[in-house]
């Protein structure tokens, strides 16, 4: 058995125990080792029913595919009384949930849903400043003009929807958003802001910033692994190679900052010592985003060496040394996650959206099976 395909048969098996734990309850992060769940209201709740998907997919086993449906009609219900949606995450939440199902089951009711999605999406869209804000509503003093990077994991809800309608009103937004996401988020030495803040009434650029990073000008791994992540997902959709340079850029970047057992720590620039924390959900996510970025590149391409060996050692770091293989009752698949330190909210611990990128990333190594940003 190769090392993937025992990673994911313990990823497997330990989400087939998590189904009957949780209910109709969505993991969020850890405390301690246990799953903080929560009734679909958070912005993540979408990578429990990714990880279903794709547990499904790859198994076969209707015992995913019935856990996964459930979770899709409780993403009705929070569409339909808007609850906890009043953010730009609707990417996240309905890419993996809604359109997973659409993709694997040609659903139409999940196919509107998704649309509706989309256009919740669109209510986030500030014309006058030209972005798509990230938190709060129109005109909030503090995020009124704030965009941030993780936004270009939720661009992909628009292209899709573009494609689906003919629309060309989202993909005109997702490109624009992308566009200025590149010129403001991405540094001239390829490292990333976490966020950015614009004038709300002009669009003018005033200064780069950061919420989860060590600080404004640190680049936050994270918020570098979505960089590497949605640029590719925008390239995929508009072939622009500006997208693919701008991914390309950001991965040789993180890659080259890789700690000795190739998992990163919760920002670059923080001062390294060892009670420092890592975080195994940006090494997952950028392993995902790798192998999305790698799909697009020649055989000949003169950085391929360099980004196959990088995923190479970034999944194999995640496997050898952060995953749970072998803790039968462990709930989540990697440890040593961070979501905010520096607001000591879950600094060391299973992050869930860690777990499903690091699932995507080894199920469409082993079996060709690819997440759901996209129609395949």
């Amino acid at each position: 058995m190769s090392m993937w395909k025992q990673a994911i048969e313990d990823a497997v098996q330990k989400t087939r125990a998590n189904i009957e734990k949780y209910g109709d309850l969505f993991p969020h992060v850890s405390n301690d080792g246990k799953y903080l769940l929560n009734d679909n209201d958070d912005w993540t709740d979408g990578f429990w029913s990714g990880i279903l998907w794709l547990c499904y997919e790859y198994s076969g086993d209707p015992v995913f595919k019935q856990a996964a449906e459930k979770t899709v009609a409780s993403f009705r219900k929070r569409m339909d009384g808007k609850v906890a949606i009043d953010h730009h995450d609707i990417g996240f939440l309905y890419s993996l949930s809604s359109k997973a199902q659409w993709i694997i089951e040609r659903d139409e009711a999940a196919k509107q849903l998704t649309l509706e999605a989309a256009d919740w999406l669109m209510t986030r869209w500030r014309e006058k400043g030209q972005y798509i804000q990230a938190w709060g509503p129109t005109g909030d003093p503090q995020n009124g003009g704030r965009i941030i990077i993780d936004c270009m994991m939720n661009l992909p809800l628009l292209y899709w929807a573009y494609e689906q309608t003919g629309n060309e009103k989202y993909r005109d937004v997702a490109v624009i958003h992308a566009d200025k996401s590149r010129r403001f988020l991405v540094r001239g030495d390829d490292s990333s802001y976490h966020t950015f803040y614009f004038d709300p009434e002009t669009g003018e650029s005033i200064r780069g910033g950061t919420h989860q990073g060590y600080q404004d000008g640190s680049t936050w791994t994270r918020g570098q692994a979505w960089g590497v992540y949605g640029f590719a997902l925008s390239y995929h959709y508009t072939k622009n190679p500006l997208y693919l340079e701008t991914s390309k850029r950001m991965a040789r970047y993180f890659l080259e900052r890789l700690p000795e057992d190739d998992v990163v720590y919760w920002d670059f620039n923080v001062p390294v010592n060892d009670k420092t924390e890592r975080d195994s959900s940006a090494s997952a996510i950028t392993a995902a985003g790798l192998i999305e970025l790698l799909s697009h590149l020649s055989a000949d391409d003169p950085d391929r060496a360099f980004l196959e060996d990088g995923l190479q050692r970034s999944l194999k770091g995640l496997v050898n040394g952060y995953a749970t293989i072998g803790k039968p009752d462990a709930e989540g698949f990697l440890e040593h996650g961070s979501y905010h330190v520096r607001g000591n909210n879950a600094p060391d611990d299973y992050m869930i959206w860690g777990d499903y990128y690091y699932l995507e990333a080894l199920v469409r190594l082993e079996k060709g099976i690819k997440g759901y940003w996209y129609e395949r």
